[in-house]
């Protein structure tokens, strides 16, 4: 019999168990920072020094678009340059995300001045160091949108169903299909240790009708001799 096919050979087990990584990754990762908000509501919450935002408006389009999840890096404001986009808190408390078009000192404090590239005129306040939470680093396309939905209960409890039957069905499938190819391999070595059994007899049936035939041919030698 051929030997089984073991299960991570397979493309579809992989391509579920990957999904599923990926998936879970991002659930994980969106509980770890709800937790950090609950924790200190006046800290956005960070991980390994990045701070992950969701984009809720399309000021910095077609830069960042409405939806995208952005990663900042918390840095050194004395760093900051004009033409850096960074994540600050504005007057309401909102983290936004605009873009450096200016740097100004007014009674020996620095300040920037922030504008979103749709937008027609710069912002209203000024942003100071201390409201600086980080340069923008990276986006991921319509991650935030999804994330935003993976932060409502109910949507967690469908997403961790969701997981467990994929893992279920997907077994079971496997398992199936593993046990047609077994069934399968079973039938064709019967099919072949039958088809050798009735060959080997053939061959033994062959042979005594030969064995017959000589001994039949010794006698009458030896009869034509006596005569």
């Amino acid at each position: 019999m051929k030997e089984k096919t073991k299960w991570y050979k397979s493309w579809s087990n992989w391509g579920m168990i990957i999904a599923c990584i990926i998936l879970v990754s991002v659930l994980i990762l969106n509980l770890y920072v709800m937790f950090q908000a609950k924790t200190n509501e006046d800290k956005v919450p960070s991980v390994f020094g990045y701070k992950p935002f969701i984009v809720l408006s399309g000021s910095m389009e077609t830069k960042i678009h409405k939806g995208d999840l952005i990663l900042t890096k918390i840095v050194n404001p004395e760093t900051l340059k004009v033409d850096d986009i960074i994540a600050f808190r504005d007057s309401e408390n909102t983290v936004t995300t605009h873009r450096i078009v200016d740097i100004v000192v007014e009674d020996g404090i620095t300040y920037f001045i922030t504008k979103g590239d749709q937008n027609n005129t710069q912002d209203r306040n000024l942003v100071e160091f201390d409201d600086v939470e980080g340069i923008y680093i990276a986006r991921i396309p319509s991650l935030g949108a999804m994330m935003d939905k993976l932060s409502e209960p109910g949507t967690i409890v469908v997403v961790i169903v969701g997981v467990t039957a994929i893992f279920v069905i997907g077994f079971l499938m496997s398992s199936k299909k593993q046990q047609d190819l077994e069934r399968k391999e079973l039938l064709e070595f019967r099919k072949q240790f039958i088809g050798k059994q009735e060959k080997q007899e053939e061959k033994t049936a062959g042979e005594v009708k030969s064995t017959d035939e000589d001994k039949k041919e010794e006698d009458n030698e030896k009869t034509s001799e006596d005569e």
